[in-house]
């Protein structure tokens, strides 16, 4: 139990790294070919969420949720809860990653000459290596066919996360998932693209 609580807590801590991203976060999706998007009206998010898997929500997971409905809503889709067309799901994780570059360097040491009677440089190259420790944070939106129970659209960002204030986290929520959804191209039934 211990163990599924402290990924609960990696997978919060994820999200919380993606707000904080320090760059803009890459973010890549695709759509099944074979989706009825033309019949889709109505969505509702999936019991439970991949992002809650412990069992209750979050600060963390109820603001991505509102950024999602917000862009759902946006696309003209209509929340419900009883009989929706499509449900989303939404996970985060995140994983420590190590970045090592070498370059090349010159460097110049410098000697007495006795025969120049005075001090000579003399370069010389070295290896300069660089180890940078940093935390990389996946979100990922999921979009089923509620009827076929199938996997329809993915969109996913992937970002450097670091520390942030509850505000500026906020915000960076809400871009991250504004930014997944820009590759959304589709509207509710009824709508024109």
């Amino acid at each position: 139990m211990k163990l599924r609580s402290i990924i609960h807590l990696l997978s919060l801590s994820l999200v919380l790294a993606l707000a904080a991203c320090a760059s803009t976060p890459r973010v890549s999706s695709q759509a099944d070919p074979a989706g009825e998007f033309g019949r889709y009206r109505s969505f509702s998010f999936f019991t439970p969420l991949a992002l809650e898997q412990n069992g209750y929500t979050t600060i963390t997971s109820n603001r991505i949720r509102d950024a999602v409905r917000t862009q759902m809503l946006a696309r003209g889709y209509v929340y419900d809860e009883a009989n929706p067309d499509l449900w989303v799901n939404l996970n985060a994780y995140l994983q420590d990653k190590t970045r090592v570059t070498t370059m090349p360097e010159v460097d110049y040491d410098y000697y007495y000459s006795y025969r120049a009677r005075s001090y000579v440089a003399v370069p010389y190259w070295r290896d300069r290596t660089d180890v940078r420790q940093y935390t990389e944070g996946t979100l990922n939106v999921d979009v089923v066919d509620a009827r076929q129970k199938r996997l329809v659209w993915e969109g996913v960002a992937v970002g450097t996360v670091g520390r942030a204030t509850p505000e500026k986290r906020a915000a960076q929520i809400d871009a991250a998932v504004a930014a997944i959804f820009d590759q959304y191209p589709y509207r509710a039934a009824g709508l024109a693209r």
